[in-house]
């Protein structure tokens, strides 16, 4: 962040606490409902295929934004900048808005899962969306909200110690299931299991895609702060460090329950499923332990995201891609209209839960599909960058490497988009396309015209998704 006006410039984060934001930001709800997720969709075989794209794939873009980090250091307003340097301003304002409105759709799933979390003690609490979980969850937005305010770098600091505190129960429960591990029923579940439906193997990993995706959300939380960094070359190495951690865990954590029990035990464990693996495993408290270690990542991930949702409307607003009204900051250096803004759109979220017959798995998938635009048009700038030889001159042996990273990247994040369906695409057309106000707001604040060139097409294409969305909803074919 730039000096303010006394001329005292706002703390930097070091590579330990950029590391720690992408650890935060990844190791949230989804790695604690992986085992139950996998075992519904498949056994040992297909989940080691299925971490092999996802992460081949999200390697591709971890060395994506690395790259991006280095070549490109003047862009520092986080992801969405990367899709208007290479596609213009509408499209920037829809990577932008897309991130935005994605990660607030991930804090409403991290709420719903406290209260489902809560409900396998309180029944009260339901599945998460009941009277008792909605208002429990709109207390705690603000409460988070009002610590927010008070400072970046405080809400930072917690951050870091909670990423440290959360990790605790998932190493104890990796621990307690290696100790515990039976190889006779890890290969009895390794083809797929007993009492299971029988599917293709490609139907298998296609139903495993979009968990692997919002586990993997927050690779880019490096980025998102790049302008708190204290050099560029942190923000990359931040990146990968983070990935190649978590990625570890999220390995570990899919595969070993399928050596303590039989997969269809596993594919009917409550969400969160890894507090009902170690229960499995070592009895009745290690639900307790992992519903404890549940709920404090999530409010820990909760507040990474919820700084991130902020930074990224701010961010918009300052380069003119969204209203001015939101790149105002408090005396704490906070975004503050950017996070009433937020904060407000989370609410109304979480009230539409109660009307959701599967909140919990609605609210992960519309996350995870609402972030890939983003990541699509960040992968697509770094085809176009790599493709430019002056971008490389001082390396012209990196530019072959990068462009295959990134065409990778491409294609993985397509890939994405055909195993989401087309259900979840429309659905994310019919959010997009009154977003598309905000963005008629501010180019009126600068008098630029509305739309240039294929910008027309491209809002054309949103409305009719868009349409096509409301009338499948309308008429019941699509259900949330």
């Amino acid at each position: 962040m730039s000096a303010g006006s006394s001329g005292q410039e706002t703390k930097r984060i070091s590579l330990i606490a950029l590391t720690a934001m992408v650890v935060g930001s990844m190791v949230g709800a989804g790695i604690f409902n992986l085992p139950g997720r996998f075992g519904i969709a498949t056994g040992p075989f297909g989940a080691i295929i299925a971490w092999c794209i996802a992460g081949s794939g999200m390697y591709m873009l971890a060395r994506v934004f690395q790259a991006l980090a280095q070549r490109r250091p003047d862009i520092d307003a986080g992801v969405f900048a990367y899709a208007k340097a290479g596609f213009g301003d509408y499209v920037g304002f829809l990577s932008a808005f897309g991130y935005w409105l994605g990660s607030c759709l991930g804090n409403v799933f991290y709420w719903v899962l406290i209260g489902t979390t809560l409900g396998t003690f309180f029944p009260a609490f339901g599945h998460g969306n009941t009277v008792v979980a909605i208002g429990t969850s709109l207390a705690g937005i603000w409460l988070f909200h009002t610590m927010i305010l008070r400072g970046i770098e405080q809400a930072a600091f917690i951050n870091f110690v909670v990423t440290i505190a959360k990790l605790v129960p998932i190493l104890v429960a990796l621990i307690a299931m290696l100790f515990a591990f039976n190889a006779d029923l890890f290969a009895e579940n390794f083809w797929g299991g007993v009492d299971m439906p029988d599917k293709t193997l490609v139907q298998q990993v296609r139903d495993t895609m979009l968990i692997t995706v919002f586990v993997f959300i927050g690779i880019e939380g490096a980025s998102v702060y790049s302008r708190y960094a204290k050099t560029r070359k942190d923000v990359g190495t931040a990146t990968v460090l983070g990935f190649v951690a978590v990625t570890g865990l999220m390995v570990a954590v899919t595969l070993l329950p399928y050596a303590i029990a039989p997969r269809a035990e596993i594919a009917g464990l409550r969400q969160p499923s890894l507090a009902g693996a170690l229960e499995l495993t070592v009895g009745a408290w290690g639900s307790w332990f992992i519903s404890i270690g549940v709920l404090i990542s999530v409010l820990g991930a909760y507040l990474a995201w919820s700084l991130i949702c902020a930074e990224v409307m701010f961010a918009a607003a300052k380069s003119n891609d969204m209203p001015r009204l939101f790149a105002s900051e408090n005396a704490n250096k906070v975004p503050a209209n950017a996070l009433w803004a937020t904060n407000t759109v989370i609410s109304l979220f979480v009230i539409s839960t109660y009307f959701s017959a599967d909140a919990f798995n609605f609210m992960l998938d519309m996350a995870t599909v609402t972030s890939l635009l983003p990541y699509l048009l960040v992968a697509g700038y770094a085809v176009l960058l790599a493709r430019s030889v002056a971008a490389y001159a001082d390396t012209p042996d990196e530019r072959k490497r990068d462009l295959a990273f990134a065409w990778i990247a491409v294609v993985y994040v397509l890939f994405m988009f055909v195993a989401a369906g087309a259900k979840y695409v429309l659905l994310v057309a019919v959010l997009y396309a009154p977003g598309t106000v905000l963005y008629i707001w501010s180019r009126r604040e600068q008098n630029a015209k509305l739309f240039t060139g294929i910008e027309l097409p491209i809002f054309i294409v949103v409305l009719l998704a868009a349409a096509v969305g409301i009338l499948g909803l309308v008429s019941g074919v699509i259900t949330p």
